[in-house]
């Protein structure tokens, strides 16, 4: 009887540990624009202390690193800093280049796009524009553990990776439209084989492999997504979505 008593008291604890993980997300805005014009939008957890903190690191690590002009050693900087610091660098080039009307912008747009039992995945969308031809723009998909606050890498959410390459790589030719008719697979990859992007990201038509501007294909290509509805891949996934 003892030893049952134990059990039960143990899976009591573990259950009511379980029940007090308590997870949302609110809207954190930043915005400056009496010399860069910078905006800035990310979703910050909130609940279980612990949790949310550990999460609000990794995004806010993310998000100061694309801005971080003076490329500071990375986890040396917040996205306080991280703005300061670009107004400052936009104010040292104005100093320097009197004549210059180039204005400097920063922006960030991030939101939860999908949330499930088993993973929370975040989007990140990044832009500075500091001269030159063209600004540059980036979007990042963060997938997060929600029991651990933990970031997914993509080992943790994909099994059998060279059959699945084959299943994303008849996709990304059935649903790629390359600027150029005559493009081939060697095109876009530069010479290569196809290959899986750096960003996977979770949402409620699919899994969405993105490739940003010059991952793949030139610039004017732009950012290149490929959806896998989520019934066609789910022998391939770790993950429950």
């Amino acid at each position: 009887m003892k030893k049952i008593s134990i059990l039960i008291t143990a899976a009591l604890l573990i259950f009511a540990c379980k029940e007090d993980v308590k997870l949302t997300f609110e809207t954190r805005h930043i915005e400056k624009s009496t010399d860069a014009t910078i905006v800035v939008n990310y979703p910050k957890a909130v609940g279980t202390k612990a949790l949310a903190n550990k999460i609000n690191q990794q995004i806010e690590h993310v998000i100061a690193n694309e801005m971080n002009m003076a490329n500071t050693p990375e986890n040396d900087i917040s996205i306080d800093e991280a703005v300061s610091q670009f107004d400052q660098e936009y104010k040292s080039f104005k100093r320097d280049f009197q004549d210059s009307s180039q204005k400097w912008e920063a922006k960030v747009d991030g939101q939860v796009v999908y949330e499930s039992p088993e993973l929370i995945c975040l989007s990140l969308q990044t832009y500075t524009d500091t001269g030159g031809a063209h600004g540059n723009g980036r979007t990042t998909y963060l997938n997060f553990n929600p029991e651990t606050g933990d970031l997914f890498e993509q080992k943790d959410l994909l099994k059998n990776l060279d059959q699945f390459k084959k299943v994303a790589e008849e996709a990304f030719m059935e649903q790629t439209k390359p600027k150029d008719k005559d493009d081939t697979m060697e095109d876009f990859f530069f010479g290569e084989d196809f290959q899986l992007p750096s960003n996977i990201g979770f949402t409620n038509n699919g899994l969405v492999l993105l490739y940003n501007n010059y991952e793949i294909a030139s610039y004017v290509q732009g950012i290149t997504k490929i959806t896998l509805p989520y019934d066609q891949i789910k022998d391939y996934l770790k993950v429950n979505p």
